[in-house]
């Protein structure tokens, strides 16, 4: 086990998330555009406040996930390093004759968590604000808001530039994770990550991502997608976790229930506390319910509760 594993899993971690993308809208009609271009309820944002979605295509497809965090003057996009262009020229095309304005935010400002068990109490002890899931709080020019990459507790920082020696200085004594031990404690925690388990090719109902989706909040793009889902019930295919006998499997490694194909692996590693392979992959609704079993390979999979 790796020092900053066991700090993530016993305590708390510092985790470096600079290539996250991250950019601002801002004008009168910002919150308005964004609910209008996403799967969650933008407008019923207040300052302080955040929520997680899904940026969709017409034909209903995930082109981006995002947090969005909301301000007096603004609203902050914090979305995964693979989406910061795409999606920054995907809003930018749909602003025609809009009061908004986007505006990049990665020289602005740096980018660290705290994550673990013990998160909470480390900022306590630090002087900080303590925000619950989905709020934000101020910290000596910072902004820390109550958001989690490992699906452990955890704290994201969004610090200026010139500050960041200092607040780096205040978690010294933290262990930094690595990106194997990020990828091993979100799996543990069964937290999905766009770019490696939801992409393109998939609608919001089969990543299982349900909090990123608001039923009742008007129209956006792809709506017509998800509602026509949603009356007809007919999804075929389900991310869902799995616990895996033996070595992790390559992302994209089959599964197998008997002879049928099951699904495919998006992701997967070895977990040193269970003493198995955590994995999330996308199979077919009649195989996702807990406690089947699969093939991966010649290793023995078990479906887990969500």
């Amino acid at each position: 086990m790796t020092p900053g594993y066991v700090a993530l899993r016993e305590d708390a971690a510092l985790l470096d998330l600079e290539a996250r993308g991250r950019f601002k809208a801002l004008g009168e009609d910002r919150a308005r555009l964004l609910h209008a271009m996403s799967t969650n309820h933008i407008q019923g944002l207040k300052p302080g406040e955040s929520c997680y979605t899904f940026f969709l295509s017409e034909k209903g497809r995930v082109l981006a996930d995002a947090d969005i965090l909301s301000f007096d003057d603004s609203l902050l996009i914090d979305t995964e390093p693979e989406t910061h262009e795409s999606l920054f020229q995907h809003l930018d095309r749909f602003i025609i004759a809009d009061d908004v304005t986007l505006e990049d935010a990665r020289a602005a400002f740096a980018v660290l968590a705290i994550e673990g068990p013990g998160a909470a109490a480390r900022l306590s002890a630090a002087g900080a604000p303590v925000p619950e899931p989905g709020r934000h709080a101020m910290w000596d020019g910072a902004v820390i808001a109550g958001l989690s990459v490992t699906g452990a507790s955890g704290f994201r920082l969004y610090i200026p530039r010139e500050s960041l020696g200092s607040f780096r200085s205040r978690f010294a004594d933290l262990e930094t994770a690595t990106a194997a031990d990020i990828l091993t404690v979100r799996l543990e925690h069964r937290k999905a990550r766009y770019g490696e388990d939801i992409t393109e090719k998939y609608l919001p109902q089969e990543t299982q991502q349900m909090q990123a989706i608001h039923f009742s909040k008007g129209c956006y793009l792809g709506q017509e997608i998800v509602e026509r889902v949603r009356s007809r019930g007919q999804v075929h295919r389900l991310l869902t976790p799995l616990l895996v006998e033996g070595p992790a499997p390559e992302r994209g490694s089959l599964l197998k229930a008997g002879e049928k194909e099951a699904g495919e692996i998006t992701s997967a590693a070895w977990s040193p506390a269970l003493g198995k392979s955590v994995a999330l992959a996308y199979l077919r609704s009649e195989f996702a319910r807990p406690e089947t079993r699969l093939a991966a390979g010649t290793a023995e999979a078990e479906v887990q509760r969500q």
